[in-house]
């Protein structure tokens, strides 16, 4: 987690593989990662099983293989990441967790979680962010509901993470109706504290964590500072990126509404330690080609200056 030289201790910086690699390839995008600054990267096994399937019973993915051809297709990924000497910090696994009705997804998706984590294990990533599930606007579960089912899908994870040795990350989510943000399942910061400190009583070990995500608090009207604190040191990975406050954009810092100066008060008050890990994929759709690389290299320098301040 950073490297100690003195008293200081310098924070990593990650990105998404996300829209990167599905520009450039595997070997130049790893390339391009590394030469941008960035240490590290947030592992996209999602693009392995898209939300439209799960969301349509599609029960087809890549993933279905046994275990050893599933990591064998992830060689390329590893090999390339070690060329370049860029780490695997954190993975998001494929979302929805839950389909609403769904009894074969539902169950299908276990599965898949276990070949996810299996998948961090394999490239030495030990944060996996799964979504919580909930049913957004129009499907609202009430409350109990929704942590009953939550607490038992997460708990049934509880093995594979303790076999691969992984960290579950939880993620605070919005909902929305008519242009309407609303906050959803673990938006509320106390809530979700909740979550983990339940679980990991289940695990009997520390095996759940929180993944801030920021572009989520900035859409429900959350002060990053304030969420900061009431989760505290439960936070273990960030999904960092900027938006307008009212569409998830996921587009890079200072070109949204978010108060940055905010973000680095509340990370440094938390104590948090780890990787700054950027979710800000937008940019392969915003610039042309020939640009991504100059955009990624402004925000690893985005990275490195809010790991100096919070380091200050």
């Amino acid at each position: 987690m950073g490297i100690q030289i003195g008293r200081w201790v310098f924070m990593k910086i990650a990105v998404q593989t996300g829209g990167i690699l599905d520009r450039f390839g595997i070997d130049e995008g790893f390339r391009i990662i590394k030469e941008a600054g960035f240490d590290a990267v947030d592992f996209n096994i999602d693009h392995c099983l898209s939300g439209y399937n799960i969301k349509n019973n599609i029960c087809e993915s890549v993933l279905d293989r046994s275990i050893p051809e599933v990591l064998e297709s992830t060689r390329p990924y590893k090999e390339a990441a070690e060329k370049y000497g860029v780490t695997f910090y954190q993975a998001h696994a494929p979302f929805p967790f839950y389909s609403d009705g769904n009894d074969e997804m539902n169950e299908y998706l276990f599965m898949i979680m276990e070949k996810c984590a299996a998948i961090c294990d394999y490239v030495d990533c030990r944060y996996m962010i799964v979504h919580p599930a909930f049913n957004g606007y129009d499907k609202w579960l009430e409350h109990d509901d929704e942590w009953k089912l939550n607490i038992e899908r997460y708990s049934r994870l509880i093995p594979a993470l303790k076999k691969y040795n992984v960290t579950c990350c939880l993620e605070n989510m919005f909902t929305g109706r008519d242009g309407k943000i609303y906050g959803a399942v673990c938006s509320d910061m106390y809530e979700a504290a909740a979550y983990i400190d339940e679980l990991n009583a289940i695990a009997g070990e520390k095996k759940f964590a929180f993944c801030f995500d920021t572009g989520h608090a900035l859409l429900v009207g959350k002060d990053v500072y304030n969420a900061l604190l009431q989760i505290g040191d439960r936070v273990e990975a960030f999904h960092i990126h900027d938006n307008n406050g009212v569409n998830d954009q996921h587009i890079m810092p200072y070109t949204g509404k978010l108060d940055w100066n905010r973000f680095i008060m509340g990370v440094k008050a938390i104590g948090f330690k780890g990787t700054l890990s950027f979710e800000t994929f937008n940019i392969t759709n915003i610039f042309d080609q020939e640009l991504i690389p100059d955009a990624l290299k402004l925000i690893a320098a985005t990275g490195r200056m809010f790991a100096r301040r919070i380091e200050e």
